[in-house]
């Protein structure tokens, strides 16, 4: 290799290496390296929680031009393992910047690795699939470096991790409802959206015991994003089991996955997921296609499906893959890709107003 002044390296488990330049936190990381197709967002994506513990390669070639905004953070404290980039931007251009992506990056312990070759990377993961790697110094060997992935552990605790740790209460401007949302790493701007249709929401720990949220009195329950495999969370599916029927829910991404496995279907973890937003999904029952922001590794099982009283509302156009749940005598219902999803799109900030139909319907049966 042609000396380039590269300082940091990424080896993935199988062998391959990729080196580029630091920025962010320089420390050593073992992460699960996936891909995502975003042209814009980037600032979403670093404070998406669902990203805990993975270095996610942007295939858009440029990072950071835009610096970062206090009001554009999905969660307080970001928890994704590393940016890798074709081209990093350290002196933003935009009059809302507060700071320079990179610094954001190191203050919360995130990587950073800028001059790689994006295209032969995402390639790779299409290819093989999403795999472990470890972002070093580039002076670690390849024999080392492969050394320490063997001996990594992966960690499965990622939900309990990033949900809040207590309750708390976002109050709407006009209240008509109120929602219970199960926090599995849930973003911002479902609160928001939320909030904008007159739901007062008390969102809880993923942990919370069905006995408690039906003690708060919700119209609704929401389940919500978040990181890792669903099988993972087991007392999140246990809740939703106990509370399902009782009142209108509806989940999203992670959520969507724990409300099928709580009706008895199954999931499995896809070759490399769905990021990006930039995914067309069909809605069955209107035949309307509409343009999706996504976030996920695990999928459900469409053959699964026969067994239970859900049925499949929408699919993924790329790879027939369900995107869409729904039990009608129980006013459940979910979607796998985001509606609410900031910066865009923006075609499915419908399935919000459906939740408040459900429950409009609810107290009124």
């Amino acid at each position: 290799m042609m000396d380039l002044g590269y300082d940091r390296k990424i080896i993935l488990e199988d062998g391959e290496e990729y080196y580029g330049f630091a920025f962010g936190d320089t420390g050593d990381k073992v992460l699960e390296i996936v891909f995502n197709t975003s042209m814009v967002g980037y600032q979403e994506i670093l404070s998406d929680p669902s990203y805990t513990d993975q270095a996610v390669v942007m295939t858009y070639p440029l990072i950071g031009n835009y610096g970062m905004a206090a009001d554009d953070y999905e969660t307080e404290r970001p928890t994704i393992g590393a940016f890798i980039a074709r081209e990093y931007n350290d002196d933003p251009s935009n009059f809302r910047s507060e700071s320079s992506l990179g610094a954001v990056m190191e203050r919360y312990g995130i990587a950073g690795v800028s001059g790689i070759d994006t295209r032969r990377l995402t390639r790779s993961i299409r290819s093989k699939g999403s795999r472990c790697c470890l972002i070093t110094s580039a002076a670690t060997s390849l024999e080392e470096g492969l050394r320490i992935l063997a001996a990594a552990k992966r960690p499965r605790d990622a939900v309990a991790r990033v949900s809040t740790g207590r309750a708390w209460r976002s109050v709407a401007a006009q209240r008509r409802f109120h929602v219970v949302a199960i926090d599995c790493g849930m973003k911002r701007n479902i609160v928001r959206s939320l909030n904008a249709r007159g739901c007062d929401v008390t969102v809880v720990p993923w942990n919370t015991p069905a006995g408690a949220i039906e003690a708060l009195k919700p119209d609704g329950v929401f389940i919500s994003n978040g990181p890792g495999d669903p099988a993972d969370v087991p007392q999140v599916i246990e809740t939703v089991r106990a509370l399902r029927g009782k009142y209108p829910m509806f989940g999203i991404c992670l959520g969507h996955q724990i409300l099928a496995l709580a009706y008895g279907a199954k999931t499995y973890k896809l070759k490399f997921g769905h990021r990006g937003g930039n995914h067309p999904v069909k809605a069955l029952d209107t035949g309307r296609v509409e343009i999706t922001a996504q976030n996920h590794s695990y999928a459900v099982d469409a053959d699964s499906l026969a067994d239970t009283p859900l049925r499949c509302t929408h699919i993924n156009l790329l790879d027939g893959t369900v995107e869409g749940l729904e039990c009608k005598a129980d006013r459940a219902f979910s979607v796998q890709y985001h509606p609410e999803s900031a910066p865009g799109p923006q075609d499915s900030g419908y399935l919000f107003d459906r939740f408040i139909e459900m429950m409009e319907e609810q107290r009124h049966a």
